[in-house]
């Protein structure tokens, strides 16, 4: 009887190896073996506290800085404008200018002062602040797109833009997940 066939599963085995009867076979490496199979890499639960500011959470803390930017030159504006009118009030050839109320643009200068640093500290808190800073972000943002609608000029229209933009990035359920995070 020959045994030179090589798929002849009655054979003797190939390469001079011997069955160990009665001893249980290793398994090759890289196999599974019997019983439960193993187990799926472990991954953060649906709706675990985010590590790292969402995108559109950074994007609204990037437009509060913006609104800081634009408040400072209104400030400087409003500023300027008044004191130009209470110069002007001096001479006569800026009669018509002088009739303007310069208290209502430094009332102005001072409430663009006023929501500038509101915004710069709504900016600063966003890494380390809780769900009553996202509340408040919320209303700020509400509220510049409701004050923006009054002038309706061209800086009226972005803080409008951004007002929105602000109030839905940080009242979506990645800004409620980012300010509502465990503090450890």
């Amino acid at each position: 009887m020959s045994f030179g066939d090589p798929n002849n599963p009655y054979g003797a085995p190939q390469g001079g190896q011997q069955p160990n009867y009665g001893y249980p076979q290793q398994q090759p490496q890289g196999q599974p073996g019997y019983g439960y199979p193993a187990a799926p890499p472990v991954q953060q639960p649906y709706g675990a506290a985010p590590t790292t500011m969402p995108g559109t959470v950074n994007t609204a803390r990037v437009l509060l800085w913006v609104i800081v930017g634009f408040q400072v030159i209104g400030t400087a504006l409003f500023a300027l404008s008044a004191a130009t009118i209470d110069k002007a009030k001096d001479d006569p050839a800026f009669e018509g200018l002088a009739d303007y109320p310069t208290g209502v643009l430094w009332g102005l200068m001072v409430l663009a002062l006023v929501w500038g640093v509101g915004a710069a500290f709504l900016a600063a808190k966003f890494a380390s602040g809780g769900n009553g800073l996202r509340v408040t972000a919320l209303v700020f943002g509400i509220l510049t797109a409701i004050l923006a609608l009054y002038p309706f000029t061209v800086f009226g229209i972005v803080h409008l833009v951004f007002g929105i933009l602000i109030a839905v990035f940080v009242g979506n359920s990645k800004g409620a997940a980012w300010f509502q995070r465990p503090r450890y």
